[in-house]
Parts: structure tokens; C-alpha cells; sequence
């Protein structure tokens, strides 16, 4: 039996995960807004949660918009230097564009997954129905 409690523990794992994955990605990121994502993004998951497969997926989406952004961040912050980049900030940039965007992909496609698995189980079962071309065997079957 699953506690009324559960999702809501689920959202602040989710944030919790969100908050680490900004703080895994990026650097030079402050405790303090990593925290501060970290408690919008559990807001977020207790207000669209309500069971513990749309937490998650919400969540998995998250990290993928987070790994999204992670290579623009990193190009900004080498642009607002003035100067041409180095070989070692060229270096950072594209390990920040081939590991975001492939994670990215992993997390976007993993949350959709999620997603759908969630809208096949909240639609009814359509009642079967028999095809057009069995009807007709029958008919000829009889005659």
C-alpha cells in the first residue's frame, strides 16, 4: 500500500536531484541558486505530482533541459571573457557539447518514455471490436 505522503517525498527527491545535477554540471555554480532551483523545481513537482511516475517524469525532463543548457551556459561564459578562447576553454566547450547534448537526448527521450507510459495507463481500454474483413468471412461462412 502506497502512503498518501509518497509523491510528496518523491518531489523532494526530484528537487534534490535537480539541485546535484546543477551542481555536478555546472562548475562554478553558487550553492545558493543551485539550492534555490533545487526548491522551484520541488515546488513544481509537489503542484504537478500526483502519483510517483509523473514526479519522475517531470524530474527526467528537468535534467534534460538542465544537460540542454549546459553547453550554452559554458559558451557564454567563454564569450564574456572579451578575448579569443584559449585551447583548453576550446577544449571545455566541446566536452560541454558533445556530454550535454547526449545527455540531453538521454534524459528528454527517457521523460517522453515516461509520459507516454503514463498517458496509455490513464486511457481506458477500448472495447475489442472485430475488423471489417472477419465479419465478412463469417458471412460467407453461413451462406
Amino acid at each position: 500500500m502506497i502512503a498518501w505522503w509518497t509523491p510528496q517525498f518523491h518531489a523532494l527527491l526530484g528537487g534534490l536531484v535537480i539541485a546535484i545535477g546543477i551542481l555536478v554540471m555546472w562548475e562554478h555554480a553558487v550553492l545558493f541558486w543551485a539550492l534555490l532551483v533545487g526548491a522551484v523545481a520541488t515546488a513544481f513537482l509537489l503542484w504537478k505530482g500526483r502519483n510517483i511516475g509523473t514526479v519522475w517524469a517531470w524530474t527526467t525532463l528537468g535534467l534534460g533541459v538542465e544537460s540542454l543548457t549546459w553547453p550554452i551556459v559554458t559558451m557564454v561564459q567563454m564569450r564574456m571573457g572579451g578575448s579569443e578562447p584559449t585551447e583548453a576553454q576550446m577544449e571545455t566547450i566541446l566536452n560541454a557539447v558533445i556530454f550535454g547534448l547526449f545527455t540531453s537526448v538521454f534524459w528528454v527521450t527517457f521523460a517522453f518514455g515516461l509520459f507516454k507510459r503514463l498517458r496509455e495507463q490513464q486511457t481506458p481500454m477500448a472495447p475489442a471490436t472485430e475488423s471489417a474483413p472477419s465479419r465478412k468471412k463469417k458471412k460467407r461462412a453461413r451462406t
